[in-house]
This record gives C-alpha cells, structure tokens and sequence, in this order.
C-alpha cells in the first residue's frame, strides 16, 4: 500500500529549487511534478498556512488568522501568539477546539490510518498538526514537546536531547530527519508522515533571501532531504512512497520597517475602549481588532489607513460591515468567526535584493535588507510544490494553479477516503496518473478593484484571484494613491 511523505522546506522559494542550490530536489523536481502558480494563504506567514495544509481551509473556516491575533473568546483586548503555550490554553479554556475543521490528524484516524508530523520551526506549528491528540492516534513531534505530551520523555530517551538552535540550523534538522527514519517510519509506520525544516526560512528571516547564510541552510536542507530519499530506496520503500515537498510561503525583503502601533496610538486609537484598537503585527501585513468591536471604529481606523504611503491592499471583514474602499476579506478567504476586522498587506514592489532577487516589502517587524513575509506580494504569493511517486505523472510542469489549502484533500485522494467535499481545497487530479490534462481545467482570472476618495487623494486598490472550480487562490494585492482630480 502507498505510503505518503511531506517534505516542508519552511520559505523555499521556487526559483531556489535548482541543482546550484538545491540539487538532490531539482533532480526530484525534474522527474515528478512541478506545480508552476502555487500559493499560500493571506496572511502569507507560517501557522496559518501549516493549518490551511492540514485542515484544507482557508484561515476564515480552521480559525486561525495569523501568526500573532486576537482571540476573542479568549481576551479581546490581548494580543495572542500562536504558539504552543497559548493554544494549550485555548484547547483547556475555549468551549470551542483550536482548529475549527478537523486536521488530517483526526481524519485519518476516523479512517484507522495515523499521521504523524516532525518539526523543528515553531511549537505553533508544530502543535496546529496534531492539536487535539485526544481525539486521534497520530503525534507530532517537536524540540519542547510532543503531542501527546508523554511522548516526548520517551524520543528524548531514544535520540538523546535537542541539539541547540544554530544558524544555520543544521544539527535539529538532522536530528529530525533521524527521528523519521529510524523511529516514525519504520516504527509507527504511519500513512503520512511529515517532516517540517525550518531552514531556510530561519537565515533568510537573519541575512535574507539567497545571502550566504541562505544558501548553506539551502544545501544543508537538501542534502538532509536527499539522505531521506537514499534510506526510502534502500529500505525498498520509495517505489511504494509519494513524496509531497511544499513550502510554506514566499519571500520578500524588507524596505522599511514601519512602526504600526505607534502610529495607531498618535493617530488617536488606543487599545481599548471608546475608540479602542488592537493591532497585530505579522511581518509584512497587519491585522486590527476593535477593543470593543465597533463599525464605526472600524471605519474611522480604515480611512486613517488608505492615507498612508505604506498600506496596500485592506480587506473588511464582514462583521466590520461595508466599508467603502475596502475589500472583502472573503477574497482571502479569511472571514469567519475568528476574523479581524481588517487585514491590511503592506506595499510592496518588484525591486532586486543585493543577491539580485526580486522583492521588497515594507514590514512591521525585523530590519531592512533582511528577509520577511506576510504580505500580497506576488514573491510571497508564490511558493514550492513538487510531487512525485507512483500515484504523480512524472516530468510534468502544472501551470493550474494551485494552493497549500489542496494538500489534504489531495492526501485522502491519494488514500482513497472521503472527506474533501467539506474543505476549501482540491485534490490536485490533474497531477495524477490518469487525471485530466491540464488542457481540461478551466481556470478563472479576476480582478477586484475598489476606489475612496480620502482627504484630497483617491486610494485605488486591485486584488487579483484565480480560480479553480470552487477553490479560489490569492494572486497579488496592492493599492496606489493618486491625487484628487479638480
């Protein structure tokens, strides 16, 4: 029976899978299937896009709306990070789960199979894979934890402890990549296992996108994938295996890095109250919560925005209600009852880093010249997929787009079970042996525009969307400011 390996290279850019950089994956690459137009979801940062994989939501249906936010149910008025302390509260203090939709986790073991996930990024994203361990029989496996907790006592037992966090860091992907093929794998024997490495996301984010720094982590990730792929053959294991290599967003580099909360607050809107606001910072896009939620603030707080040099595209949600100028966050996908009121991508540009990769990004956080995501940024907007394996047509570059949202109803496809009619998501047939060819998707492009006159400039933002079938994916978003005609 067909096993499934995912391979997450945490900020693989596509243009970066290639034998310079990468070899062991551009060889992989070449004989599987490249997915040319594939995407994230908004904002384009990690969390949210690692429970978009396993959920096959948008963030507005699994609930998690960015990296850092406000969880209502939970405190309005407090900023929540989204990592593994504060949604161990949220599962023990919130009447409702840490994942709106069921994980491929809970799925999987609904259907007697096991799914199991091994990260050294963050314990956010590492928990959102296995949020609910009580409800499945899968685990996730992490350097401060484990899910179940108990599990962590006995891997520390079998492979020592955690080599400290280098840069780049190399020992805990190695570590990891240890623990799958001489534990998860032949041990568990899971249907899907995941393998998550936080480089080279983690020295882009410190030196930027293609430095030095970036390409050790490249070659270092690569030469660890490429070990995996050698112990699957001489285990007799790769023929029966399809290997899914994803990333998790794109990459910018950062312009400026623009003080958004103090800003808000000389602007008049304080934390919480009569005018109350609570900005969330997620590297290159912001989102706002009313501290009560009020339109009207809403609306003072979206034309403050549409003034500022730095603020591109600005999605409202719908309980902020219809705000001229704005868009509707249902575009990203993003509305539901955990939403923001506004969802704010910064501007962006095409202009080349100093290691001449296009890109750049105002930000909220970090230091110019470094690396960062978040943002509408069609760099962002564009991550990695390649597949290969005996259920993937081989040599074959997909120009229909595709989307981090399609990874798990494309996994039940590949394991024959149900469950992809309640997701956002598309199993991705047309890259599987017998699907259909390319020539028989239909895909639609749309652009969304909206225009407002404020204090004496009209702001003019253009979002543009794909769309296959009913699974919509995020094409770019900006906004520009021209002068009020007379």
């Amino acid at each position: 029976m067909t096993q499934i390996f995912i391979m997450v290279f945490d900020g693989l850019q596509p243009s970066q899978v290639i034998p310079e950089l990468m070899p062991r994956l551009s060889a992989f690459a070449d004989s599987g299937v490249r997915f040319q137009k594939h995407h994230p979801v908004f904002p384009t940062v990690t969390r949210i896009n690692a429970a978009s994989m396993v959920t096959g939501r948008y963030p507005g249906g699994h609930g998690l709306a960015a990296n850092t936010m406000v969880m209502r149910e939970l405190d309005p008025g407090e900023l929540f990070p989204v990592l593994e302390p504060g949604l161990k509260r949220l599962s023990e203090e919130s009447d409702r789960p840490v994942l709106l939709s069921p994980p491929l986790a809970e799925i999987l073991t609904h259907y007697g199979k096991q799914y199991v996930a091994v990260g050294v990024g963050t314990s956010g994203n590492a928990f959102v894979h296995n949020p609910h361990p009580e409800h499945s029989n899968g685990a996730t496996i992490h350097p401060e934890f484990c899910l179940p907790y108990d599990l962590h006592s006995e891997i520390v037992d079998k492979f020592g402890d955690w080599p400290d966090e280098t840069y780049p860091n190399s020992a805990r992907v190695q570590h990891a990549g240890r623990i799958v093929t001489d534990y998860v794998i032949p041990e568990r024997q899971p249907d899907v296992t995941l393998l998550w490495s936080s480089e080279p996301d983690k020295s882009q984010h410190r030196d930027g996108v293609n430095s030095d720094l970036s390409k050790q982590a490249l070659l270092m990730a690569d030469t660890e994938f490429g070990r995996i792929l050698d112990w699957l053959d001489e285990n007799e294991r790769l023929e029966d295996t399809d290997v899914i290599v994803l990333s998790d967003h794109g990459y910018s580099t950062i312009t400026e890095v623009i003080p958004v909360e103090a800003m808000v607050r000389d602007a008049g809107f304080p934390r919480s109250g009569d005018n109350g606001v609570v900005v969330a910072p997620n590297g290159g896009s912001v989102i706002f919560y009313t501290n009560p939620l009020d339109p009207t603030t809403v609306e003072r707080l979206a034309r403050w925005l549409m003034i500022q040099p730095w603020c591109g595209a600005l999605l409202s949600s719908s309980a902020a209600g219809n705000i001229t100028g704005t868009l509707p966050m249902d575009l990203a996908g993003g509305d539901g009852t955990r939403a923001p009121d506004l969802a704010m991508s910064f501007v962006w540009n095409h202009d080349n880093n100093e290691q001449g990769v296009p890109g750049h990004a105002f930000s909220a956080g970090g230091a110019p010249g470094a690396g960062q995501h978040g943002s509408m940024s069609p760099h962002e907007l564009r991550n990695t997929m390649i597949a290969g394996g005996p259920s993937f047509k081989s040599g074959l570059l997909n120009e229909i787009p595709s989307g981090n949202v399609d990874l798990a109803p494309t996994v039940l496809e590949l394991l024959g079970l149900p469950g992809a009619e309640h997701m956002d998501g598309r199993p991705l047939t047309e890259a599987l042996e017998g699907g259909p060819g390319q020539h028989e998707v239909e895909v639609r492009v749309e652009h969304h525009t909206m225009r407002r006159t404020v204090f004496k400039s009209e702001y003019h933002q253009i979002v543009r969307t794909s769309r296959v079938g009913n699974t919509q994916y995020l094409d770019e978003g900006d906004a520009r400011r021209d002068p009020m005609r007379t």
